[in-house]
């Protein structure tokens, strides 16, 4: 199985078809006999668990076949072109996963050998305990202002289903090593992961490690991968 994450970003006059784009995805997706679970996303502005909207920017993200890596429906191709939305694309392999989305459990729960010398790409997702909501986010801010200062780091995208409550962060470091030191090592992040357990913060979460096969399009004008060798 492999899975597929597209960030989709409008231009600021086309936001309300970008509303109107998730209602409307949900058709060719679900008719997809490739496309085995999907996820219409809206994105944040800190690029991680966020509280602030991009109306901007959206994303969808599939797991499928080999057929369905890296291609969106034919529908939905034609939209992007109509609104001429800047699209990119990570086409993605799991090695590593824990935990659920919505009850699914998405990938197998492996492990497979990782090239340190790669980029990797990890997805964590959560569903926040609405008694846990007000803590939980305020130990957010310290946590997002280290993460664009962590070595390594190449991209950082916070999307999710429902605001506040549904949240996930997709980002690609440089190398394993480069995401384990920011995870356990960073201060903030580490006791953020403590007090997860501890306080019992998340009702349902998905933690997964990709190799990443593929990186096309770009985001603000830039493909992140383009200087990197994905040996594809």
């Amino acid at each position: 199985m492999t899975a597929s994450l597209f960030i989709i970003r409008y231009k600021k006059i086309f936001i309300p078809f970008a509303f109107f784009a998730m209602a409307v995805f949900h058709i060719p997706l679900l008719c997809s006999h490739t496309i085995y679970f999907y996820k219409l996303l809206g994105s944040g502005k800190a690029g991680s668990f966020s509280k602030v909207p991009d109306l901007m920017q959206w994303a969808v993200f599939f797991t499928g076949s080999k057929e369905s890596s890296g291609r969106l429906p034919a529908f939905m191709q034609q939209w992007v072109k109509i609104f001429k939305c800047e699209v990119l694309c990570f086409t993605l392999q799991p090695l590593q996963s824990k935990g659920s989305w919505d009850g699914n459990t998405l990938f197998e729960t492996f492990v497979q050998p990782v090239d340190e010398n790669k980029p990797i790409a990890i997805l964590t997702r959560a569903t926040i305990r609405l008694s846990r909501l007000k803590e939980f986010w305020q130990n957010v801010p310290p946590v997002s202002a280290k993460l664009h200062q962590a070595k390594g780091l190449i991209l950082s995208v916070g999307i999710g289903e429902i605001p506040l409550v549904k949240q996930a962060t997709f980002s690609v470091w440089q190398s394993l090593d480069d995401m384990k030191a920011f995870a356990y090592s960073q201060k903030e992040h580490a006791e953020v992961i403590q007090k997860t357990r501890q306080r019992n913060w998340y009702s349902e979460e998905l933690f997964t490690r990709f190799k990443i096969t593929g990186c096309t399009g770009t985001l603000n004008g830039k493909n992140p991968l383009r200087d990197y060798d994905l040996n594809l």
